[in-house]
């Protein structure tokens, strides 16, 4: 750890940084300066195709080598276009301004003013953040989520026998597989996944109210809407909406981050329902030279790991609600508050990849106690009575429900004697207490 991760005020940067630097090159300030230029090097060259006269003589030069040259920037060019906004107190603006020195140093100078020509910054803001977030999702977010559905995969195959008592209420219920209750959260998880990829990457691209005002009155026989589609929709594979104000309506982008808070959601109530197991004994937890699990008491090994993605998913959920909430309103055509809130979607994202790291590793560590999920299972043989009521239904014997009730439903102790006793006093016939005195508490499991 450096100096610079000691003094960070936010653990992202600090105590978590190796976890969560991947964010940095979709969501840091760098980050978004660079896919403003890109954006703005894009949106030229797309102009460079339409029928305008003063563009013709580009038609010599090797556009997209020259994109290439200008939106690879160094850090010194980055630091570069800080300065700049220091004098314009405008980001946008500074990257206007850097492209065109840029320009100016290329020899390009007379083809400069179609730089950002008739937009506003909503324009480059508002699909460079939506192209961000794209990236970042794909590239980090969405792999580190299949990397825990995966390690659930081969968990819920590893353990699909193993049959082990359920609990409703807290209390002893019919058993169940663990494997099965793992494929639980793997089937939620995917879908609200499925829903998720489903929306799309919306940008606004329209000029100062979304009208293509200036647009239409330098160029009125250009079809300046059919242009923002193609633009938006098929060179950056990104979803233009069609009526806007000044800035994109957000509706999107806040579906993605519900869906994000509800996947959240989901390994949270993991996280602790593999608490209570380690809780129970069903786990222990594999042990590390040097770790030490408790300050005061050295037998303890705690399920931090757990811990410590519910508390990351409180801190995402909790942003990720504020910026879902914040970001589709705004007054009338546009205030400024939109702009501050999107600086911030990196930070819901990091404490998310923090807790599904967490989570992967409090998976790995987990070591089966199968003697413990035996044990709960011999014990609490009055959860087979489900089925012995429910077979002596299909017999038609008269009120088996009140008759295993109370056998069961008592303070003494019910375990494979008892139960057989039960079975032997029934007046049923022979072949079907055969088929009664078959279930136990490990193999009444279901399908």
């Amino acid at each position: 750890m450096n100096d610079a991760s000691l003094n960070a005020i936010s653990p992202i940067d600090g105590r978590y940084h190796k976890q969560t630097e991947n964010l940095s090159h979709y969501f840091s300030e760098a980050a978004l300066i660079k896919f403003r230029v890109f954006v703005e090097m894009e949106y030229f060259l797309a102009l460079s195709e339409l029928p305008i006269p003063a563009l013709n003589g580009l038609k010599k030069y090797n556009l997209e080598a020259i994109k290439s040259e200008i939106i690879n920037l160094s850090q010194d060019d980055v630091l570069k276009i800080k300065e700049i906004e220091k004098v314009t107190n405008h980001d946008v603006k500074a990257v206007e301004y850097f492209i065109k020195e840029k320009f100016d140093q290329l020899k390009l100078s007379q083809y400069k003013e179609y730089i950002h020509f008739g937009l506003t910054s909503q324009d480059i803001n508002n699909t460079a953040i939506p192209y961000s977030f794209k990236a970042g999702m794909m590239v980090v977010y969405y792999p580190q989520l299949q990397e825990l559905i995966h390690t659930l995969k081969d968990l819920a195959k590893e353990w699909d026998h193993v049959s082990m008592l359920a609990h409703t209420h807290g209390q002893p219920a019919s058993p169940t597989r663990l494997g099965k209750e793992i494929t639980v959260f793997i089937e939620r998880i995917e879908n609200q996944v499925e829903l998720l990829k489903a929306i799309p990457y919306g940008a606004k691209f329209g000029g100062a109210t979304g009208n293509f005002n200036a647009h239409h009155v330098a160029f009125p026989l250009i079809n300046w809407k059919n242009f923002g589609n193609d633009f938006v929709n098929n060179r950056l594979k990104l979803k233009r909406l069609q009526n806007t104000t000044q800035i994109e309506h957000y509706d999107y982008l806040a579906a993605q981050f519900d869906g994000i808070k509800r996947i959240n959601t989901i390994i949270l109530d993991l996280n602790r329902d593999f608490w209570t197991y380690i809780s129970m004994n069903y786990f222990k937890q594999k042990i590390k030279d040097g770790e030490v699990g408790s300050s005061a008491m050295p037998h303890k090994v705690n399920p931090i790991d757990f811990e410590n993605s519910e508390g990351n998913i409180g801190i995402a959920n909790a942003l990720l609600e504020h910026l879902s909430a914040k970001l589709p309103v705004s007054r009338l055509q546009r205030d400024l508050t939109d702009s501050t809130v999107l600086r911030n979607i990196g930070v819901p994202l990091a404490h998310t990849i923090i807790s599904l790291k967490s989570t992967i590793k409090g998976l790995n560590k987990l070591l089966l106690n199968q003697a413990e999920i035996q044990k709960d299972l011999d014990n609490n043989w009055a959860v087979v009575a489900e089925a012995i009521q429910t077979i002596l239904r299909r017999e038609n014997y008269p009120n088996p429900y009140e008759a295993l009730k109370d056998l069961t439903r008592t303070n003494t102790q019910i375990n494979a004697d008892t139960m057989a006793s039960f079975i032997d006093g029934l007046a049923i016939k022979d072949d079907v207490k055969k088929e009664l005195k078959a279930i136990n508490p490990s193999n009444y499991t279901g399908i």
